[in-house]
């Protein structure tokens, strides 16, 4: 009797040491700064809701070899002198191996040579190329890229789909209309750039202020110079503006936002202005529709699941084209810790050596020149039909 109970106490004494062990396990801190508060926060809320999420889910599996992932969190203000403050205090303070965010372009290049003089990894969750171009185009120096990469497609992704679709359906003469920001001037940069590769001509090009409250002057002009079809390229309530401004000036060619803005909130703020309009998006807006065979189709079903269903983020936040990219931001980081570890240069080129990763925005195959990832096929072009957006081809 006496040699049982010895027997159980070791045992339990073993157990509450292991347990122990694992309770006690270093935590993995993360940076993750988004635009809780500002004019983008509507996009960085949510978003910050989700790598919540992720890093729960992960912790609940065992840790990053268990480690547990400790998320830091900043706001940017969508500001890019507060993203600034806020990675520094992430590397100065916190201490963190890695970052994930910021929220808009604008913001990403703000912190993007901060990045790269610390020598940390960045997984940026901004839609512009410019976080991730390195050297010079026409004017503009982007520098270097090394340590940064970001998880949604690049915006000349989005470009050659939106330019494919167009030349499928025979309409090649279009007219820009974009933002002034560091979003909207890449996309422009790109549209300008690729559309003599698929034989379209720009026949306008057209800026506007993110912040404006109506864009018909501008459509005027475009209209004027009689294109096929006018493609918009902004994030944000700006999208809607310009497709109630758009419906209202009674304007045949149609129009092609990018792939910022597919979500609930366009529907809702452009409301049936925006029957027939085009964008291109990550097959999250229409994943029921993916065959069974799509790699993808399980992931995402998880997602949504854990996001609606478990986490109910879509009470207030309604699922959009930007919903997965922080999922794809912390695993990205995960599973590449896993391989190496936390020591920033071998993190480095484990983010690089990432192929075949199934997410939420596409199959993640990245290199030390590519550090998206992401390509044409990933994406889905949309259109508005009866309030509901429907695939096209």
């Amino acid at each position: 009797m006496r040699t049982m109970f010895k027997t159980a106490i070791l045992g339990l004494a073993l157990a509450m040491a292991l347990t122990g062990a694992a309770g006690a396990a270093e935590p993995i801190k993360i940076g993750a700064f988004f635009a809780l508060s500002g004019p983008a926060a509507s996009i960085g809320i949510p978003t910050k809701l989700v790598a919540q999420m992720v890093v729960d889910k992960i912790n609940k599996e065992g840790g990053v070899n268990g480690h547990p992932i400790e998320l830091v969190l900043g706001d940017t203000e969508s500001d890019p002198t507060k993203a600034v403050m806020v990675f520094k205090k992430f590397l100065a303070v916190d201490k963190v191996v890695a970052v994930i965010g910021p929220t808009r372009t604008d913001t990403g290049m703000a912190v993007k040579k901060q990045a790269e003089e610390a020598k940390i990894p960045v997984v940026m969750t901004v839609g512009g190329d410019p976080v991730i171009m390195e050297g010079k185009m026409g004017n503009v120096d982007f520098g270097t890229a090394r340590w940064v990469f970001k998880t949604p497609q690049r915006s000349s992704v989005a470009v050659k789909k939106v330019l494919g679709y167009l030349k499928d359906h025979g309409l090649t003469k279009i007219g820009l209309i974009t933002a002034s920001d560091g979003f909207g001037r890449d996309g422009a940069r790109w549209l300008e750039k690729l559309a003599p590769e698929f034989g379209v001509t720009v026949a306008g090009n057209e800026q506007f202020n993110p912040n404006d409250v109506d864009m018909k002057s501008q459509l005027t002009k475009l209209a004027a110079a009689g294109p096929q079809a006018i493609v918009c390229w902004t994030i944000g309530d700006a999208g809607a503006i310009v497709s109630k401004n758009h419906h209202a000036l009674g304007l045949s060619a149609p129009l092609v936002q990018c792939h910022g803005l597919p979500g609930p909130r366009y529907l809702e703020l452009a409301g049936p202005a925006a029957e027939g309009d085009l964008m291109p998006a990550t097959k999250l807006m229409t994943w029921q529709a993916l065959p069974d065979s799509d790699p993808q189709k399980k992931v995402i079903a998880e997602f949504v699941h854990l996001y609606d269903e478990v986490y109910k983020f879509n009470k207030e936040y309604p699922i959009n084209t930007h919903s997965g990219y922080a999922w794809d931001a912390i695993y990205l980081l995960a599973d590449a810790m896993k391989r190496a570890g936390t020591d920033p240069q071998k993190l480095k080129e484990a983010i690089e050596g990432t192929k075949g990763h199934v997410g939420v925005s596409g199959v993640f195959n990245l290199s030390a020149e590519d550090h998206n990832g992401l390509d044409v096929d990933s994406m889905v072009m949309l259109q508005v039909k009866d309030g509901k957006y429907v695939m096209v081809k």
